[in-house]
């Protein structure tokens, strides 16, 4: 199966999760996320803003902030496939894009650089149990993730829906570290194959 073919698929059984079970789920996720040392032990968290039925990322970003942990949200460029950071200080500071999609207010927007992040949240649409994922098609994340020179975690938060045995990749598909479900944890072998 081609990956156009699987987004496809995956969408819509994403898309047929009640709000119940898509919270329910999402915070399965984020106790999961929560007993890793990776996470306990970052200071600066770059964590997507959820949108539509993707894993809700709130429960983790409150915990960042009753933490005292820094929160780093992207901001998409479309024209250039390009993702900058902002640092958010509280839900305050955000509001909804042009796209339907939450991002830092201008005024708010607190530029940092890749280079500090500790850990990398990744949403999806399809995972594989080896760290591969399947995005929206824009290759956002992959460019970005591929781009950096630092030591990080990623992460790639997935409802057990979404998780098969393997993604057919290309040369530029990144490979997560770790992939969290609200059922279970993957350490992935991570090689670079």
């Amino acid at each position: 199966m081609e990956k156009k073919e699987m987004r496809k698929i995956f969408l819509k059984k994403r898309n047929a999760l009640t709000t119940d079970d898509v919270n329910m789920k999402s915070k399965q996720i984020f106790y999961n996320l929560s007993s890793l040392p990776e996470y306990k032990n970052a200071n600066n968290v770059m964590v997507y803003l959820d949108f539509r039925k993707e894993v809700k990322t709130k429960y983790i970003i409150e915990d960042l902030f009753l933490n005292k942990k820094n929160v780093i949200v992207p901001i998409s460029k479309v024209k250039t496939k390009e993702l900058l950071l902002s640092k958010i200080n509280s839900f305050d500071d955000l509001t909804i894009s042009t796209y339907g999609i939450l991002e830092p207010k201008s005024e708010k927007i607190d530029i940092v650089s890749p280079e500090i992040i500790d850990i990398i949240l990744v949403p999806g649409v399809v995972f594989d149990k080896k760290g591969y994922r399947i995005g929206y098609g824009a290759g956002y994340y992959d460019k970005f993730l591929s781009n950096l020179s630092h030591n990080f975690t990623a992460i790639g938060l997935s409802y057990e829906l979404q998780l098969i045995d393997k993604i057919p990749k290309d040369k530029h598909d990144y490979q997560l570290d770790f992939i969290i479900t609200e059922e279970k944890i993957i350490k992935t072998k991570k090689d670079r194959d």
